[in-house]
């Protein structure tokens, strides 16, 4: 009886294995076929020739190598306006193509993408910088962006830094010591961004102040260049930026002025007083929400990360400009960003007018949600979008 026993154990044994090894080469081969067949639509604001961008392609092109897909699998369409049609045509459009999957790169475009999405269930819509996936009744949508705020407080660190280099130097004095920040709109990315951005450079120099001027475009060169000459023919000393071109740089460099730029490094553009720009690294969600679709798996609603993942970062620093010691401080910084220790929006270190935030249930836009957790402002975390709204003390925006 044993040895029959032994024996049915032995058929039973060997016939698991082969299924294990057939369901295993089943598997492998839709993921090879998805991987040959699947097309993917990318809709932007701009081109390569407009920084924000251009770092939307870099990661999709990262996803590409990542995953092993042709550049004729990726169908990019490129200078949509947020106005008119031009996106829901352009979504539409690509689902016609057969793009499984279809991201969107610019704020504005998020109701024309989902209204697209409702014609489309088979197809996922992912929308960068929006926030309204969660509540749009649809499961093909999502939203994705990153903790950029984080590197923007580094880049802070970098601008403080310089800032007490050219006070030691006898240049002003700490209480003469005024940022100019060019923003696109006054929308919670870009007020999260700029916040983020002062209380790094503050964190080098308590006196600093900041003041922001809105273009009312993402990307305006002209404008941001008008913009940036303003602010420096107040009296700022250093100039940052929420906008999308080289304008601010350009205006910067003519005037001697130390900058800090956005998406993209700005030192060929301002090789004397560029000091580093932050950025998003988007390859890791690219490469996560394709993965996705090939494995035929769900793919996040809010998606967001920020140095800890990779997802963030500050580009080259300019050895001909940045203060003695940076490198080693942004290592310093960055280190504490991504094991916790230091939290960009500790409400320790700000106040509106004058006072302490210690909760946000009862602050109209904040829809009764609480952001204040464990001593700080817990941005990105209901919502992949930013939520940091407020002008705290010592930021003053212009008309």
């Amino acid at each position: 009886m044993k040895k029959i026993l032994a024996v049915l154990l032995a058929v039973l044994f060997v016939f698991s294995m082969v299924a294990c090894s057939e369901t295993k080469t089943v598997v492998d081969t839709d993921v090879d076929k998805a991987q040959e067949s699947i097309k993917i639509g990318v809709i932007c604001i701009g081109d390569e020739n407009e920084g924000y961008t251009e770092a939307h392609i870099k990661g999709v092109r990262e996803m590409a190598a990542n995953l092993g897909l042709s550049e004729d699998q990726i169908i990019f369409k490129y200078n949509i306006s947020e106005s008119g049609s031009e996106c829901k045509d352009a979504a539409a459009e690509l689902a016609d193509e057969g793009c499984a999957i279809i991201f969107g790169n610019s704020f504005g475009f998020e109701d024309q993408m989902y209204e697209v999405a409702k014609e489309y269930p088979d197809v996922q819509f992912c929308h960068a910088t929006g926030y309204k996936a969660a509540t749009s009744g649809l499961e093909n949508t999502h939203n994705y962006f990153a903790s950029i705020f984080e590197a923007r407080y580094v880049a802070g660190v970098v601008a403080g830094l310089k800032i007490q280099e050219m006070i030691d130097a006898g240049e002003f004095t700490a209480e003469e010591a005024k940022i100019g920040y060019v923003g696109a709109y006054p929308y919670a990315e870009v007020k999260s961004g700029y916040t983020a951005f002062y209380l790094g450079a503050r964190s080098v120099v308590p006196e600093v102040t900041m003041e922001v001027k809105y273009t009312g475009s993402w990307a305006d060169m002209a404008k941001e260049k008008e913009v940036a000459d303003a602010l420096i023919d107040g009296g700022c000393i250093l100039i940052s930026q929420h906008a999308d071109t080289t304008g601010a740089p350009s205006a910067a460099e003519a005037k001697g002025v130390p900058c800090v730029g956005y998406n993209v490094s700005m030192i060929d553009v301002a090789p004397t007083t560029a000091l580093t720009s932050s950025q998003v690294n988007w390859g890791p969600y690219y490469t996560y929400a394709v993965q996705s679709v090939m494995n035929d798996e769900e793919i996040a609603v809010d998606w967001c990360a920020g140095y800890a993942e990779g997802a963030v970062r500050l580009t080259q620093l300019n050895e001909a400009a940045v203060a003695a010691g940076t490198a080693e401080k942004v290592a310093e910084v960055e280190a504490a960003i991504k094991n916790g220790e230091l939290k960009v929006f500790d409400t320790a270190t700000w106040t509106v007018g004058g006072e302490k935030v210690t909760s946000t249930v009862e602050i109209d836009g904040y829809f009764g949600n609480e952001y204040i957790i464990d001593g700080a402002f817990a941005e990105s975390t209901l919502a992949s979008a930013p939520s940091f709204a407020f002008v705290i003390d010592g930021i003053t925006e212009l008309q």
